[in-house]
């Protein structure tokens, strides 16, 4: 059987043809994919911008309350000291004017004990919200750091694959992107996803 030139000159042009054509499928895989993370990851970044200025604010003000507890409690042991002093008085004093008067201030230094006790209740718990508003924001922030880094590890493997034409890279590269994407959704959303083994091991 004769191998007609013309023939085979074709199927060589088709057989370039289509490895150009996969090839020009890859890249435009790879820029779409791209452009998608991109965009997914400028999202993500706006909300964790936002959730690290409610830590920093949580932060501050559970430095303030604590600052207010102290203060607080500084003003409840003055007053129980002197409520004490004053009754010691009260026990010296002889005519009923002189106890009168005492019975006066330790009545008011009484109240002012039992209101900065209260007070200093109040902040106590304002305080104690404070961290728990903190760790339920921290927690968010670290779905989307888990998010950016899973995302950068496919970025960089599908300029691997640009560079490569190689399918099975960008096969591989959707694997920590679908993850990156799955973090950053649960940060987005608000689900509880959070593989704490992974996350100290990168904090």
């Amino acid at each position: 059987m004769d191998i007609d030139p013309i023939e085979s000159v074709l199927t060589d042009e088709e057989s370039k043809t289509d490895g150009k054509s996969r090839i020009s499928r890859l890249n435009a895989a790879v820029a779409i994919t791209v452009a998608i993370l991109a965009t997914f990851m400028g999202i993500c970044k706006v909300k964790d911008d936002n959730i690290v200025q409610a830590m920093q604010q949580a932060q501050a003000d559970k430095v303030d309350h604590w600052a207010f507890y102290q203060a607080r409690n500084i003003r409840e042991e003055i007053a129980k000291a002197t409520l004490a002093e004053l009754k010691v008085q009260l026990s010296t004093q002889t005519t009923p004017e002189s106890r009168q008067m005492a019975n006066g201030f330790v009545e008011q230094y009484e109240k002012l004990a039992n209101d900065q006790a209260g007070k200093k209740e109040e902040v106590r718990k304002q305080a104690e919200q404070d961290q728990v508003t903190y760790d339920t924001l921290n927690f968010r922030d670290d779905q989307f750091d888990l998010s950016d880094t899973l995302i950068d590890i496919a970025i960089a493997l599908l300029a691997i694959t640009a560079l490569t034409d190689i399918w099975l890279l960008y096969v591989a590269a959707l694997i920590p992107a679908c993850f990156g994407v799955a973090m950053g959704l649960s940060g987005l959303i608000g689900w509880s996803i959070h593989p704490d083994a992974l996350i100290r091991l990168l904090s």
